[in-house]
């Protein structure tokens, strides 16, 4: 067994360009490395591409039903039911049974339909930018419009009521950083969300609506349902999910792009190119750091190394997005780039079921956005930004620009 050489964790580093150094620096000394996590626990992290696909759709790669979650030995037994019965953390056959049932109310249709209403909100959203930047203001481009965009979008997907937004948004925040927050922190804060869920569904259930809470509540097939648990923890992942990675997916976005103006001169000369910005931007600077954590059932090689059984495994997609042995010139952020399979959403049966809704939102946030404001400028110089400590998450606490 062969451990890593010490560096810094990427996952505590302060600056975009630091964190990438660290995982570069861990990539350089092997695709699949036997780490220590700022947490104290010991994992395989896997940071070339083709081993991490092969992570990701190894049979003996399993998910651990929450077990390897943070803080799990103070989350009481039925809170963690209530969270970890969904998609992420499920194996075949259970795995193809939730998909099946909650593909029938999370549906393309669904998602496409809600165009429109994207736009509303984001040019509602752009007012309010264009008020708070007037006169050369700094604005936080995260608070005032990566966060409340998807926080609003997901919330009418899943008819959470406005009043409650908010407090949904503070909740998640912690629920998917739980690593980086005391015990006691973490547990409150899911304990408040899974109640609140709880209390929605039964809410729907009694009233069901045109949304997506309503629709997983009547899923069915073949006089099949989803349990209480399962609706919970489903819920739980969408909201999740949903809403802290694309917010970071935008403002991500953004920060890139006013980095490498040629290549933003070129999206805005070329709108038509946004799609393939969108899938460059993935791969090049993508709001997941790694994977839900998975564990091997048995003995598993890959890359050329020997996991011991009972091990856990983190396959690092930030990090497999720029292997020089799939993508040439891997640190060149360049939307003309070939087309080519990245890792940001993850790969195989747990491809993340959201990717349509999420592209869709960082099309139009994006494309909105610099279109409406031309001389868009960081308000701080590049090393000034920070990213947020956390396991899970590659984004920005503050995003300041400057719009006029």
């Amino acid at each position: 067994m062969t451990e890593s050489p010490s560096v810094t964790s990427p996952f505590v580093e302060a600056t975009p360009a630091a964190r990438h150094a660290a995982f570069a620096e861990l990539a350089a000394a092997g695709p699949v490395r036997r780490v220590t996590l700022f947490t104290g626990v010991h994992v395989w992290l896997i940071t070339g591409y083709d081993e991490a696909r092969e992570a990701l759709t190894h049979p003996d790669v399993i998910k651990g039903k929450g077990g390897d979650g943070p803080h799990r030995d103070s989350v009481p037994p039925d809170l963690a039911a209530a969270m970890d019965h969904h998609l992420l953390g499920s194996d075949p056959p259970d795995h193809t049974r939730l998909r099946r049932l909650v593909s029938t109310a999370f549906t393309r249709r669904r998602i496409e339909g809600m165009e429109p209403e994207i736009r509303r909100i984001v040019d509602r959203l752009l007012d309010d930018v264009a008020a708070a930047g007037g006169h050369g203001a700094t604005v936080d481009l995260l608070a005032t419009f990566g966060s409340p965009l998807p926080l609003t979008v997901i919330s009418e997907l899943l008819g959470v009521p406005e009043d409650r937004r908010r407090d949904f948004q503070e909740w998640t925040a912690v629920a998917i950083n739980g690593s980086v927050h005391p015990a006691e922190t973490f547990v409150a804060a899911a304990t408040s969300l899974i109640t609140y869920v709880r209390e929605l569904i039964a809410h729907k259930r009694a009233h069901p609506s045109d949304d997506l809470i309503s629709g997983l509540v009547a899923a069915r097939a073949d006089d099949d349902r989803l349990s209480e648990n399962e609706l919970t923890s489903m819920v739980f992942l969408l909201l999740v999910a949903g809403y802290e990675t694309t917010a970071h997916l935008i403002c991500g976005g953004v920060q890139t792009l006013l980095a490498h103006p040629d290549q933003l001169d070129l999206v805005r000369a070329e709108p038509d190119r946004l799609p393939a910005a969108v899938e460059e931007l993935l791969r090049f600077n993508g709001p997941a750091q790694v994977t839900i954590p998975a564990r091997t059932a048995a003995p598993v090689q890959i890359g050329g190394v020997t996991i011991p059984a009972g091990e856990v495994v983190v396959p690092a997609p930030l990090a497999a997005n720029r292997d020089p042995r799939q993508f040439p010139n891997p640190q060149q952020f360049d939307i003309t780039r070939p087309p080519a399979s990245h890792l940001a959403f993850g790969h195989g049966i747990h491809h993340c079921l959201g990717a349509p809704l999420a592209r869709l939102e960082a099309r139009i946030a994006i494309g909105a956005l610099i279109d409406r404001f031309p001389h868009l400028r960081l308000a701080v110089p590049p090393q000034d930004l920070r990213v947020q400590a956390s396991m899970l998450i590659n984004g920005l606490t503050t995003l300041p620009v400057t719009v006029t």
